[in-house]
């Protein structure tokens, strides 16, 4: 009887850990410092640019799991002057426009300042 019990508890348990993994891995989980998941995320404001846009950049990014993660590197690459980013937490990409010269090296810094790896820019 103890033996089922336990059984029983172990059952419980494994179930709420698989629930929480698959909302973890389709970004709905409360992960990266996203609370307790039953609240959505702000997004971060629309960026708009002073300028007209002069070029626009693919940021290919590795490690966001979450809309908390995409809040972060939005927010990171809006706070360099002349960018506006849209981030994409499905094709882990970010598109950003400019309308001023803006070297790789600092939207690189940003989105790893964010916590997240750059795979490529193009």
């Amino acid at each position: 009887m103890g033996d089922a019990i336990i059984m029983v508890v172990i059952l419980i348990v494994l179930i709420f850990a698989v629930k929480g993994s698959l909302k973890h891995f389709k970004g709905e989980g409360a992960c990266c410092g996203g609370g307790s998941g039953s609240v959505k995320p702000k997004k971060p404001k629309r960026k708009t640019l002073d300028g007209p846009v002069i070029g626009r950049r693919t940021i290919r990014i590795s490690g966001m799991h979450c809309q908390n993660c995409v809040n972060s590197v939005t927010s990171a690459l809006n706070a360099i002057d002349g960018v506006s980013a849209k981030v994409n937490l499905k094709d882990n990409r970010a598109e950003v426009s400019y309308d001023r010269a803006v070297d790789e090296s600092v939207l690189k810094q940003a989105v790893e300042g964010a916590g997240f790896e750059v795979v490529s820019i193009s």
